[in-house]
């Protein structure tokens, strides 16, 4: 610190330019000493004046009238310099910033306008309800403002993504000060407090952004995971470097000063990127907020068919605004992709080009349009390749649920005779002849009843045991029953069966079938109004979500339990096995993702062996590829869904598979053989199986 004083009353005589001078010289020989430069500004070394309070000059001459100019040249110590503000910005210059911001206004303007006019023309949703908006809020806050599920399903370029997102957030404020600067009407400065702080607070967060952005631009550019897709856009990129830009220039400023040419960079730099955020990924900018705020509430909810003339979607004029807005909401990151079974073997389908060819449909005919959507951007094929196993949607960042769009172009498909398929015909024809998707006359399950020696549901007992399709024909399945009804009949539970029972019309659901389906839910409900039946528990999780959820549609079905539920109810009144087992649980996705049941399974299998997880599990769990009514419709192209899993299965080196539901049992009888490479392969058993084989055996007549 150099400070040059004067007498206010005796100094007269000093010529002011020597003490400039002078000043000058010491300040070079201080930069000389320490390594850097003296950084002018406007010829004049950059000076931060403040006045000093009175001081003596010694004791004998009393108090004098001092001014002290402090001179602080903060160069010696390594540190950022002094620099003066931004000067006042002239006519001509204002002139051409409100010029090019109201270009640049206008192109996003102009783009955007187009994607609302897009989602506006796209018919209402005909049972949205706003409901709940504490949840709505919630789920608000925990989606989009902490980027809960951005970071949860991937932890490193979610955190580099949440970052980049706060970031925006926070630069939100220096924005707005920036543009203001540009007319002289700058309302946050370095000198205040608030000010201050709230200026290294952002520089704080433009460090993150620019080390997050310049790590997603590697990942994407250069590690290129392929879920990201062969092509990757250039706009992409172009978007990465107007970020690390924004935040550079803003950074600078802390060692530059508030310079002209940092605030012209800076703006630039905003300028541009604003018209590009409509034409690019980064629209899921504005509008995924919003997608996610206003999503239906409901994991997999299918709408119902608005009237007689609504067949689902079929063409441009059947999108609703919800699945026009969810569309255009794509960030394009390819998670459902790296989850699906179906883009995981080889097939047709990506849950990402689903919701992308809606866009370009969109783009191209708009929602008015009596163009068909399985056509130019949508493909039938990969259509009704789905399992319904929920993975893109419960992995989607940005509130897209794929399954609604899937099965609405099925339906639209089906239920106006563009989709031929042999298997599907014969399913369908099934389900409205014999009442149940595998063909069987109602006779073999009345000889299976009678064979258990199951008892009727009278209205007296607890529970209604729902056999299902499965349960009621299908060989296996019949065991995972008969092995259920002896764990009722250990813990005192009084049941029965249905007399009469036919499917719950879950394959004719999924595949879009509604006609099908209205009739065996209809025949449903009647059938368990006229038992009086007040409690349900099945061992398919399939009846118990279409029971549970997709009758509601046609009335109110009593209440339905999975037998994982009922058992890890009363799993303390199960005996303990000391069998060594080792058990890898298979986690079903119509149990997990649907209904959230993880926990329950697990505890029944803990008390006969050692419960090991494989790498997917739980949330993450891969489909056995026989949901979406696929179990029904022949031979899959590629590798089979159900020998991807197998093998993950069998490698975890469990000597028992277990799982907790009929269909996965199904799909895996073959899978497991096939996918062990030396000697037998673990036994396949339904934690009934396994929860069973730990009772007494029953007494024989004899004993």
């Amino acid at each position: 610190m150099i400070e040059a004083a004067w007498d206010v009353d005796g100094a007269r005589h000093v010529e002011l330019q020597k003490a400039k001078v002078w000043v000058l010289l010491k300040m070079d020989q201080i930069a000389a000493c320490a390594g850097d430069q003296i950084v002018q500004a406007y010829d004049t070394v950059a000076i931060r004046q403040q006045p000093v309070t009175q001081m003596r000059t010694d004791e004998a001459s009393g108090p004098r009238n001092q001014m002290f100019h402090l001179i602080d040249l903060n160069v010696c110590g390594n540190a950022h310099a002094t620099f003066e503000k931004v000067p006042g910005f002239s006519p001509l210059e204002i002139s051409l910033f409100l010029l090019l911001l109201a270009a640049s206004a206008c192109g996003f303007g102009l783009r955007f306008g187009r994607v609302v006019r897009r989602i506006r023309e796209a018919k209402p949703d005909a049972d949205f309800q706003l409901g709940s908006v504490s949840k709505r809020v919630w789920d608000f806050v925990s989606e989009v403002l902490l980027q809960s599920k951005v970071i949860r399903e991937r932890p490193l370029p979610g955190i580099a993504h949440a970052f980049v997102f706060w970031g925006f957030c926070a630069f939100a404020l220096i924005t707005l000060n920036h543009f203001a600067t540009g007319i002289n009407l700058a309302f946050l400065s370095r000198d205040g407090r608030l000010g201050k702080f709230y200026f290294d607070f952002a520089a704080a967060f433009a460090v993150g952004v620019a080390v997050s952005i310049a790590g997603l631009f590697v990942r994407r550019f250069l590690v290129r995971p392929r879920w990201l897709g062969a092509k990757v856009s250039k706009e992409s990129g172009v978007i990465a470097l107007l970020i690390f830009v924004l935040m550079v220039t803003y950074l600078a400023t802390f060692w530059y000063g508030d310079t002209k040419l940092l605030w012209w960079a800076h703006t630039l730099a905003l300028l541009v990127f604003l018209p590009l955020i409509p034409h690019t990924k980064h629209l899921h900018l504005v509008l995924s907020p919003i997608t996610v705020f206003l999503s239906r509430g409901e994991f997999s909810h299918i709408p119902p068919l608005a009237g007689d003339e609504d067949f689902g979607l079929d063409t441009g004029k059947d999108l609703t605004r919800i699945v026009a807005l969810q569309a255009y909401s794509c960030v394009e990151c390819g998670r459902c992709t790296q989850h699906c079974p179906a883009a995981n073997t080889g097939k047709v389908l990506d849950p990402k080009k689903i919701a992308l060819g809606v866009r370009d449909y969109l783009n191209e005919f708009g929602a008015g349009s009596e163009e068909p959507l399985l056509g130019k951007y949508l493909s039938q094929e990969a259509a009704f390749q789905c399992t319904t196993c929920g993975a893109c949607e419960f992995q989607c960042p940005v509130g897209i649920e794929h399954l609604p769009i899937i099965i609405g172009l099925r339906r639209g498909a089906v239920n106006t005779g563009k989709w031929e398929d042999e298997y599907g015909t014969k399913l369908f024809l099934a389900l409205e002849r014999n009442g149940n998707a595998l063909g069987f006359s109602a006779a073999e399950r009345d000889k299976f009843i009678q064979k258990q020696q199951f008892p009727i549901f009278d209205g007296t007992q607890e529970y209604c045991l729902w056999l299902g399709c499965m349960g009621a024909y299908d060989p296996q399945g019949r065991e995972i029953v008969t092995s259920f009804a002896r764990v009722m009949g250990h813990l005192g539970t009084t049941f029965g069966v249905l007399k009469k029972e036919k499917c719950t019309g879950d394959p004719a659901r999924r595949l879009g079938n509604d006609l099908v389906f209205q009739q065996l839910a209809e025949q449903g409900l009647e059938t368990l109004k006229q038992a009086k039946v007040t409690k349900i528990v099945s061992i398919c999780p399939h009846c118990v979500r279409t029971i549970s959820t997709d009758w509601k549609e046609f009335g109110l079905a009593p209440e339905i339990e999975h037998h994982s539920e009922f058992m890890a109810r009363y799993q303390d009144q199960l005996p303990r096995a000391t069998t060594g087992d080792k058990i890898v649980y298979h986690d079903p996705c119509y149990l997990g993702r649907y209904r959230g049941t993880y926990d329950e399974p697990r505890a029944v299998l803990a008390r006969s062996g050692e419960v090991i997880d494989p790498p997917r599990s739980r949330e993450r769990s891969f489909c056995c590829g026989a949901g979406g009514g696929l179990a029904f419709l022949g031979e899959e192209t590629g590798e089979r869904v159900s020998h991807n899993r197998a093998q993950e299965l069998v490698a975890t080196g469990a000597n028992v598979v277990g799982t907790a539901c009929p269909f996965c049992n199904t799909m895996f009888r073959d899978a497991l053989a096939a996918g062990t490479s030396a000697g037998a392969p673990p036994k396949l058993l339904d934690i009934a199986q396994i929860a069973a084989a730990s009772l007494p055996l029953p007494r024989t007549p004899a004993e």
